[in-house]
């Protein structure tokens, strides 16, 4: 099965980043993709935090919903939506503008549109290294449960796929809970600072892989944003043995490769680790 991870640096207009999307999905489209991974925020990184908060949608409408959907059926392609807001509230738009936080939400669109899976991030970023400062839950809902979604490629097998947000690379029990679910395929959209990604961006990501046996994707922000933050970049993805298959550094861009399952099977014969837990 062939995927895309899909590099962004996303401003502070929502429709400029959409279409800054659309651009990159079509791109992985014709490398052949079937499975393309946006990254966290892909459709807004604000001037503040609280600006998610205006383009807000409640769960199964909205135009960040609609264009996800629309892409999806247009280009045939299973699309990850890396992140978007997505309402705590149900009601009109004003009920839904008064709410004071969102969760972060990664929606999954087969080729037919459908949204098939939703994940709330858990776990929420905060960092104060007496120069940059962010805590996320000033204007974020964790979640609570770990999603798996199941995928038929066209080589005929079906991928299990374990979600995950950015910040959620930091505990490993959430992998190893897709582990035990039996999953094939991590992926992480992200918008890891520079200084986090440099120092910890790699090695993170290489390791959920070692430890699980399971492809890893991850599709980040990575340049100077319009708001003056800086993000890491460096999407990638990696193979079961920790092995970085394909990497972008900085800049938009799709970065894609072929995921044998075999790989899988035979990484997981060497060295059966998975069934050598016992905690």
């Amino acid at each position: 099965m062939k995927v895309s991870a899909i590099q962004m640096v996303s401003s502070t207009q929502l429709q400029s980043n959409l279409d800054s999307a659309h651009a990159l999905l079509r791109a992985a489209a014709k490398e052949g993709a079937e499975l393309a991974l946006l990254p966290e925020y892909f459709c807004l990184l604000g001037h503040r935090d609280t600006d998610k908060l205006a383009v807000q949608e409640s769960f199964g409408a909205g135009p960040i919903q609609r264009f996800l959907s629309d892409t999806a059926r247009e280009l045939g392609l299973w699309i990850v939506g890396g992140t978007l807001p997505l309402s705590t509230v149900h009601g009109d738009a004003d009920a839904i503008g008064a709410a004071g936080r969102v969760f972060n939400s990664t929606l999954v669109y087969s080729p037919d549109g459908k949204c098939v899976a939703r994940y709330d991030k858990i776990h929420l970023f905060r960092f104060d290294n007496g120069q940059e400062r962010y805590d996320e839950s000033f204007v974020l809902v964790p979640g609570r449960e770990p999603v798996v979604f199941e995928l038929a490629s066209r080589d005929g097998h079906c991928w299990r796929v374990g979600l995950s947000v950015c910040y959620d690379l930091r505990f490993p029990e959430l992998y190893r809970a897709y582990a035990r679910a039996g999953v094939d395929l991590l992926l992480v959209p992200s918008a890891f600072t520079y200084t986090t990604g440099q120092a910890h961006w790699e090695v993170l990501l290489r390791a959920r892989a070692i430890e699980n046996l399971a492809f890893v994707v991850a599709a980040a922000q990575g340049g100077r944003h319009e708001n003056t933050r800086r993000t890491w970049g460096h999407s990638m993805l990696i193979d079961p043995w920790g092995g970085v298959i394909a990497e972008r550094d900085e800049a938009p861009g799709v970065v894609s490769t072929e995921l044998a399952y075999a790989r899988i099977e035979s990484c997981r014969a060497q060295l059966s680790a998975l069934e050598h837990r016992v905690l």
